[in-house]
């Protein structure tokens, strides 16, 4: 397990941040096309090609901090990133029920915006106490649509994908010889 480099100052603390949400964010540009593919809801789709064209313009975001802070533009492998993305990328590659799989892919997605949301919340607070309003602004924007990607996809969610996997996970209980209350 790689250690973390000394980090004696608030500023050192920022800039790690930043680079880590750096390196999210640029797995993510390589991971959301896949998922928008896997899925079989156009509503779903659109979302995720929607937040694509997002993330791009929060990996320009976060370019315009590190030349206000004088640094090169360069990522911290992410290691939470990775292992969100693996998730999904189980349910990319799953077979079976295709309404179920969008379930899946709206779960590990939402994993994605948590933890966007957090690292983002987190560096904009320490921008704001570090007294660099130009990064707080741009971390602000950035915070508010990852907010906003995580209600559309609560609400994708509890109004459509689910109850069509539920609908779906029926019939194929009992095209398999059961019922869905079968082992309750």
């Amino acid at each position: 397990m790689a250690t973390m480099a000394k980090i004696t100052t608030m500023e050192q603390l920022f800039l790690d941040e930043i680079r880590d949400l750096y390196d999210a964010e640029k797995q993510l540009v390589k991971a959301l096309p896949d998922m928008a593919k896997a899925v079989s809801s156009d509503e779903l789709r659109d979302a995720f090609e929607e937040h694509l064209e997002q993330t791009r313009a929060q990996v320009r975001r976060l370019e315009r901090i590190f030349e206000a802070l004088g640094e090169k533009a360069t990522g911290k492998k992410c290691a939470a990133m990775t292992g969100l993305i693996k998730e999904g990328n189980e349910f990319v590659s799953a077979s079976g029920d295709t309404a179920v799989r969008d379930a899946g892919l709206i779960a590990a997605a939402q994993k994605v915006e948590h933890y966007e949301i957090s690292g983002y919340g987190s560096a904009r607070t320490h921008a704001e106490i570090l007294g660099n309003g130009g990064a707080v602004r741009l971390l602000e924007e950035t915070l508010f649509e990852e907010k906003e990607a995580n209600e559309k996809l609560t609400e994708l969610a509890r109004y459509q994908i689910n109850d069509e996997a539920l609908r779906s996970s029926k019939g194929n209980a009992r095209g398999a010889g059961g019922s869905a209350r079968d082992g309750w």
